[in-house]
């Protein structure tokens, strides 16, 4: 508790939430919240609008100057609301830099000024959720290194073991997320005449319905999920295929850690460094490779055994409340910066 006994006064700023393929900051900051309420006296502020446009994030950026407290955190995605924020009361979490991934160089101008360079210059602190995307940061926006603080992704302690005996000769697959960096695609190629159940989780478009049916896929699509619905997605799957193009953290290979399931992931961004030796790497960009991969997990008994016995390991690098009290030492920086 602080000295006074007088909790801290933090303004969660966080997007107005989309039914997207992304999976999902809001849980990351809920539980934050949940693990600091005896220090901290949080409010959460949703934007109002959907990051679209120029009128409606101008209006996302006057919400926050109205709404804006003591100490003001900025949980991810609408990075531009702190330009009228105070500098030396606000932390900015910066999930990923794919935003930067795209070859049109227009946009990509703009997304390197608008997304990242003045935000994070107009930040006292920027929090990066692994040494990926803390690197990422330095690359496009030249800010001193130790202006970023790397704070890792906690995971619910919902996601508990649940053993199982594995399915060989028809396992089912579980997809987390249907944002284009997932790349499942690619993964409904790799997966083509090989005997097994996908079940996705998040919204499909007409292209990815197009391939299903091209593939001939048995699958089952499941979104708008709750946390506990999500894990018993887990529970009742024997492989996580996470072959993401990028990913900023990728909370899915600890997830699967923590349920003791066997995962695939892309050899790529952040994916080993957060899976170490509890994850089977194929190259992402390669169909083959997803494929090679995925059919060595079904097939290789002594894998899946290694990978789960790994990631009973690798799950406790993840513990919700030395992470939450990270973010309780930034927030204190900011509250009583004579004391720092």
């Amino acid at each position: 508790m602080p000295q006074n006994n007088r909790k801290l006064e933090v303004i969660h700023f966080q997007r107005k939430p989309r039914d997207s393929g992304n999976f999902s900051l809001e849980f990351i900051f809920e539980d934050v919240r949940a693990r600091l309420s005896d220090r901290v006296n949080f409010k959460v502020v949703c934007a109002n609008h959907y990051s679209n446009g120029i009128t409606k994030r101008l209006l996302n950026i006057l919400q926050a100057f109205h709404e804006a407290g003591a100490v003001n955190h900025i949980t991810g995605d609408i990075h531009y609301i702190n330009y009228l924020l105070p500098k030396n009361k606000t932390v900015l979490t910066v999930l990923d830099c794919g935003i930067m991934r795209t070859d049109h160089k227009t946009r990509k101008f703009i997304f390197k000024w608008i997304w990242l360079k003045i935000p994070v210059w107009k930040s006292a602190i920027v929090t990066a959720i692994s040494e990926a995307t803390k690197k990422d940061i330095i690359h496009y926006t030249g800010c001193a290194p130790d202006k970023v603080i790397v704070i890792p992704v906690a995971v619910s302690n919902i996601y508990l073991p649940s053993p199982k005996e594995f399915n060989s000769s028809y396992p089912v697959l579980l997809q987390i997320g249907t944002a284009y960096n997932k790349n499942i695609e690619r993964l409904f190629k790799a997966i083509h005449l090989i005997p097994c159940k996908l079940i996705i989780i998040g919204k499909l478009n007409e292209t990815h319905l197009g391939l299903l049916k091209e593939y001939q896929i048995d699958y089952e699509n499941k979104f708008n999920l709750s946390e506990q619905e999500i894990y018993q997605a887990y529970v009742e799957c024997d492989v996580v295929t996470f072959a993401s193009t990028f990913e900023g953290f990728g909370m899915p290979i600890v997830e699967a850690n923590c349920v003791e399931r066997p995962v695939l992931a892309g050899n790529n961004s952040s994916m080993p460094e957060v899976g170490k030796d509890a994850a089977h790497y194929v190259d992402a960009e390669s169909i083959e490779s997803i494929r090679q991969g995925i059919l060595e997990i079904i097939s290789n008994k002594e894998l899946r055994e290694t990978l789960i016995a790994n990631g009973r390991r690798n799950r406790l690098r993840f513990g919700n409340d030395a992470i939450a009290n990270q973010y309780y030492q930034v927030y204190q920086r900011l509250a009583n910066p004579e004391r720092n």
